[in-house]
């Protein structure tokens, strides 16, 4: 006897198999102003993103911001915008199907899907979820691909997708990986894209390690980024053997005119280079994939910064993207939270006797 209304997650004692959900911040759908609009109208009207009075935010927000903002931000976007969309958007999808392909080759076909969902912008966290329910699967593991927790990303990441489960009538088991700033895996591939970037150009005389920046706030209030940044570096720092003097973190990316995060990256390469520095490489490490922050604010802007200034070599070390190492990493995170055998019976279903 079958009750109206069952769905398709009645399959009693079939194995039903892992969803993992690749999550990064999103993009917009291509680079002209009303997509960027779209877009930042989500971003940044997201409380975690900006803590100021609600009301006070939005009206700057639409009266000042949303009118003028867009149309510069779709410039940037343009100049690093490729045949296959957004960089952002590119490298992620590529990471998506080389972790499937991984988990294929290692478990088996079917027994894992992935599915990419973006905070903001498309594919949505939404759609993402939708994806894996079609799949019917039995849990979901979440990794979003920001190494260092903060709540403006992981945080609101986390918002997210619990808004959109609490309209699911029915809620598969769920893993939630809330960072990876010290996974030994993670620390050898930063670690190792330094050491190929050494062997070809040689050692900088300063090796700048810059985050996104958060507002100074955040980290009065607990956030703990800062702290996450700095054990990052101090471990690829330990790990590579490198001069405390040859290494400096620093924070980027900006916005209004509240007191952010410091060092601040522009700042620090326009002083070593006035400072008689003429050699520096810079990387991301809080960046999984390449994108306008990394390829038009450091490798174009923040190059122009320090060249200006009177440095000579810039270098700028990509993020660590769809290689083999990263991927690997990511299959590790997951492997804690993987269950080889995942049934409705496992989740206490109940179907009615005939």
């Amino acid at each position: 006897m079958r009750y109206q209304g069952q769905t398709e997650y009645d399959h009693q004692g079939e194995e039903q198999p892992q969803g993992i959900l690749l999550t990064n911040l999103g993009t917009p759908d291509a680079p002209n102003t009303a997509s960027v609009r779209r877009y930042l109208r989500e971003f940044l009207a997201d409380p975690r993103v900006v803590e100021i009075p609600r009301l006070l935010w939005l009206m700057i927000l639409y009266l000042f911001i949303l009118p003028l903002r867009p149309s510069r931000s779709a410039k940037l976007y343009r100049q690093v915008w490729t045949e296959n969309g957004s960089p952002l958007m590119d490298i992620t999808l590529r990471q998506s199907r080389a972790l499937q392909q991984h988990l294929d080759r290692r478990f088996g076909a079917k027994r894992y899907f992935v599915a990419t969902g973006m905070r903001y912008g498309n594919p949505s966290i939404a759609s993402a979820l939708q994806e894996l329910k079609q799949h019917n699967v039995g849990k979901i593991t979440v990794l979003p691909l920001y190494p260092q927790y903060s709540g403006v990303t992981t945080g609101s990441t986390f918002d997210a997708l619990t808004r959109e489960l609490s309209h699911y009538r029915w809620i598969p088991e769920l893993s939630f990986i809330s960072g990876y700033h010290r996974n030994k895996l993670f620390i050898q591939a930063l670690s190792d894209s330094i050491q190929q970037h050494i062997d070809q150009h040689g050692m900088p005389q300063r090796l700048i390690f810059s985050y996104h920046g958060t507002p100074l706030n955040a980290l009065e209030q607990g956030d703990p980024y800062f702290c996450f940044c700095s054990e990052t570096t101090r471990l690829v720092m330990e790990y590579m053997g490198l001069d405390r003097d040859t290494v400096i973190t620093t924070f980027q990316s900006r916005f209004g005119k509240a007191k952010w995060l410091q060092p601040y990256t522009e700042h620090t390469l326009q002083d070593l280079a006035g400072s008689g520095i003429q050699n520096v490489a810079v990387l991301c490490p809080g960046f999984s994939a390449d994108c306008l922050e990394t390829i038009e604010e450091i490798d174009s802007e923040n190059r122009q910064y320090f060249i200006e200034a009177g440095g000579k070599q810039f270098h700028y070390i990509p993020c660590l993207n769809d290689t083999p190492t990263h991927i690997e990493m990511m299959a590790q995170l997951i492997e804690p939270h993987r269950r080889d055998t995942v049934t409705a019976s496992d989740n206490q279903l109940l179907s009615p006797q005939a």
